[in-house]
């Protein structure tokens, strides 16, 4: 692949009717472009959970999607709240959503745990009170 493919798209925030929206569009465009299955669902996953953080905690954001030789990687930014205890957020269960999102079955702990769970790297850059940036990569 010579030149790098570049898929953006705009999370709403707290409108779970759309959440999910690029991640299921991620993988259509994986899908039309050969990739294999578990490099499919493995972006998916991670996407998916990324874009359903954003809008449960951060008021929606963004979601830059980039083909390289190699990897794709996957930024996520929003300007919520920021992560307070990164370490903390990353354990399996633990959980900062309200209890109307919990009743949606939404806020189970999951998220960040299956983002680094499903790919190769994930770093997260976050400040309290000016958001986060969470980048990954699944190699294929």
């Amino acid at each position: 692949m010579a030149d790098a493919l570049i898929f953006h798209y705009e999370v709403d925030g707290e409108n779970f009717t759309s959440a999910g929206q690029a991640s299921v569009q991620v993988k259509k465009n994986l899908r039309q472009l050969g990739f294999d299955p578990e490099t499919i669902r493995r972006v998916s996953i991670a996407m998916y959970e990324g874009e359903i953080n954003m809008v449960i905690h951060a008021g929606g954001g963004v979601a830059d999607v980039t083909v390289e030789d190699g990897c794709i990687r996957i930024v996520l930014t929003d300007h919520g709240p920021g992560i307070a205890d990164i370490d903390k957020a990353m354990e399996e269960g633990f959980s900062t959503a309200r209890d109307n999102i919990r009743s949606l079955g939404f806020g189970a702990g999951m998220g960040l745990p299956n983002m680094k769970r499903y790919t190769d790297e994930m770093q997260i850059d976050s400040a309290v009170g000016v958001g986060t940036t969470i980048t990954m990569k699944v190699n294929y």
